[in-house]
């Protein structure tokens, strides 16, 4: 992965190159309803999002000790460590800024599943939750022990929407994406790695339909993944896709004349 002051070059890089982030000089109408309808909606704060962010301050508050099998990026295959409730919350969850914005993403295009590859603590799983999907979300777990507790948490908070599966993400992908419905958002979040990336990439387009979004996690993270974020945006099936420094979103829609690519400031 890149170190703290490339990250920053990168970021400040992203600053000085990306459109403005109210919409102006972007000439398409669907990118420019994504910006005023969906990326700066000023939405009022949702019922379940004052109990979510109250979860969040409990969890990084937590001194419970888990054992955490990572599968992930910069470790090796079934390396175990000890870690702290607070340490996964304050570093592994997504800031709520951007789970608000899927929550957006569901509600106004509709999306009738979801699809997370890495649940961690189940913060931006809740917001997919709280979007309520008509056939729900299907979250992936490679860790037993977070798995296992995050699972509980939910059940405990009375979240019934939502399924969480605990294992490999090359071994549960094929019958997660199989058992979705009608339109998915898929939010891949677990492997910051190229290789792993792109399939399950593939898994995912090779059962896509024009209504999906894809949103990639960490894009800048590392030299790697911003070789599979290239690679994704130039997939002949993509047909836009937006980059937000931390996020990228992919688009598959056929209303589109030609490929468009944005980088836009949030």
């Amino acid at each position: 992965m890149y170190n703290n002051f490339q990250l920053a070059w990168k970021f400040l890089i992203y600053l000085l190159t990306s459109s403005n982030g109210k919409g102006h000089g972007v000439h398409s109408p669907f990118v420019f309803d994504f910006i005023v309808h969906v990326l700066r909606s000023k939405q009022v704060n949702v019922q379940g999002f004052s109990q979510i962010e109250s979860k969040r301050k409990e969890l990084e508050n937590s001194n419970l000790v888990l054992d955490v099998l990572d599968l992930g990026a910069g470790s090796s295959k079934g390396k175990k460590n000890q870690r702290t409730v607070s340490s996964i919350a304050k570093r592994a969850a997504k800031p709520s800024r951007f789970a608000r914005l899927f929550y957006r993403i569901i509600r106004y295009y509709q999306i009738d599943s979801v699809l997370e590859l890495g649940t961690s603590l189940g913060l931006t799983t809740r917001y997919l939750s709280v979007a309520e999907p008509r056939h729900g979300v299907v979250s992936i777990e490679g860790a037993p022990a977070i798995a296992e507790f995050t699972s509980k948490n939910l059940d405990e908070e009375g979240i019934r929407n939502t399924t969480i599966l605990t294992g490999d993400f090359k071994d549960l992908l094929p019958g997660a994406l199989a058992s979705l419905k009608g339109s998915k958002l898929v939010f891949f979040d677990g492997n910051h790695q190229y290789q792993p990336t792109l399939d399950y990439f593939h898994a995912a387009l090779a059962v896509k339909s024009e209504a999906d979004i894809h949103i990639f996690d960490d894009i800048h993270w590392s030299k790697d993944m911003e070789k599979a974020w290239a690679e994704i945006r130039n997939n002949e099936n993509v047909s836009c896709t937006i980059d937000l420094f931390f996020i990228g979103i992919v688009f598959f829609r056929k209303e589109f004349k030609e490929k468009l690519d944005f980088s836009i400031r949030f």
